[in-house]
């Protein structure tokens, strides 16, 4: 699978199609069925109501509402986890299947995982319906993803990672200042994997023995030149034969969403603290990091503040907001150890952006430095300094081709067509 979001349902939907017109063939349709969930569910996140329910059926694009979406999703899940379970014997992934290789057992495991996140994500909106479709999922004879062997990779098909193109072929990018505050700070060891030192040993002078430097985010740069002696992602990732795929749901993910779970009191979800730690080991072994034992027992250790050292004395600079420390706490109250889980969470989905954002909107962890420099308006939606971008507007292409579609999306989303209009699951409101 390697498709943009309508490319991938619209190829769902040929198979469906095909697969419906000889018996026999429901893992295939059901197979395609979850792909439409997992390329959808992440267009939703960027802005609100979509095209579900009426996509591929002819009719005027009418959107769903993200209840209605989300109502759906978790009802298209129970058919799809029903089929693959009843047809665990079925062979005839394995030739076009290079995530899992045809195993319908590890789909299935797959999609209970997705509908947990699902469930998560829509627990300060609709905590009743998250509860019930979170502990189906956990209670599942199918099992969830949780170790690494299971996780659910999509293969870059010989190309090369794009995030590596941007960084070392366009120069437009360099590690994050949020990261370089919150893995220095913490002395992640994780950041080896990640990125590689900068090339000018001035710009470290303040942190000489944790040689990484980051840009902050909205940052006044000036000269873009300047800052290229800044840590690039690890040169691994600029080579296709070495970085062959991407993650898309990895186990760390899992064991924090059940952690999160065991807070909200949801049925067989275990133990917070324990899944909180699983969360970090299954990480640092995904990402080949040591010393995991004395990280987790770090009490101590806070973010530190950053400083851009290509700029005028404060330019670019920020206090660090995060003063929870990584070792948990069962004696804390349930904000501070959200916030442990959201961050280390944050940490471990690096090269995947998507859940992150969600994330941090829904929980407002971890707490990042605002953009320094805020160039939002009136023509697409002004953001405070002290907020963060909340969704991206509907595209043009929907605009011009589909306005009325787009108009009455734009009465569900509950606000206007605007960057910072929060959506569904993100109500702005206390955690618990």
């Amino acid at each position: 699978m390697g498709c943009t979001v309508w490319q991938c349902n619209g190829t769902s939907n040929q198979v469906i199609d095909i697969a419906s017109q000889e018996e026999g063939n429901e893992a295939f349709i059901e197979l395609a069925n979850l792909i439409k969930i997992l390329s959808m569910h992440r267009l939703t996140v960027y802005q609100g109501p979509i095209i579900y329910t009426e996509f591929g059926l002819g009719k005027t694009g009418e959107y769903d509402s993200e209840q209605t979406l989300y109502n759906a999703f978790f009802a298209d899940l129970d058919r799809i986890i029903s089929v693959l379970k009843a047809n665990a014997d079925f062979g005839g992934f394995a030739a076009f299947d290079d995530s899992y290789g045809g195993d319908i057992a590890a789909w299935a495991k797959l999609a209970n995982s997705i509908r947990l996140r699902l469930a998560i994500r829509i627990s300060k909106v609709d905590p009743a319906k998250a509860q019930a479709e979170g502990e189906k999922a956990i209670a599942d004879s199918a099992g969830l993803i949780l170790a690494n062997s299971e996780n659910f990779n999509i293969s870059n098909y010989g190309r090369k990672y794009h995030p590596a193109v941007i960084c070392f072929e366009w120069n437009d990018t360099r590690m994050s200042a949020s990261m370089e505050s919150i893995l220095g700070g913490y002395n992640d060891p994780r950041v080896a994997a990640f990125f590689d030192p900068a090339t000018d040993p001035a710009v470290v002078a303040d942190h000489p023995d944790w040689p990484y430097k980051g840009i902050r985010n909205g940052a006044t740069l000036g000269a873009k030149d300047d800052r290229l002696s800044y840590s690039t992602i690890d040169l691994s990732f600029n080579d296709p034969a070495v970085v062959t795929s991407r993650k898309m749901m990895s186990a760390d993910e899992v064991h924090f969403l059940l952690a999160e779970a065991a807070l909200r009191g949801w049925a067989g979800a275990g133990d917070a603290g324990t899944h909180y730690e699983m969360g970090v080991r299954t990480s640092f072994e995904l990402w080949g990091a040591g010393g995991v034992d004395d990280y987790l027992a770090d009490d101590t250790s806070i973010p530190w503040d950053y400083t851009d050292p290509k700029a005028a004395a404060g330019v670019n600079a920020f206090t660090n907001r995060i003063t929870n420390t990584i070792a948990w706490d069962e004696a804390a109250d349930n904000e501070t150890k959200l916030e442990k889980i959201i961050t280390q969470k944050w940490i471990a989905a690096y090269t995947d952006s998507m859940e992150p954002w969600v994330d941090h909107r829904r929980t407002d962890y971890p707490k990042l430095p605002f953009n320094y420099q805020n160039d939002s308006n009136s023509d697409w939606g002004v953001i405070a300094d002290d907020d963060f971008l909340r969704r991206m507007t509907f595209i043009n292409s929907q605009r011009e081709n589909n306005p009325t579609g787009v108009a009455d999306a734009t009465t569900k989303l509950g606000g206007p067509d605007e960057i910072g209009t929060r959506l569904w699951w993100d109500t702005g409101g206390p955690n618990f």
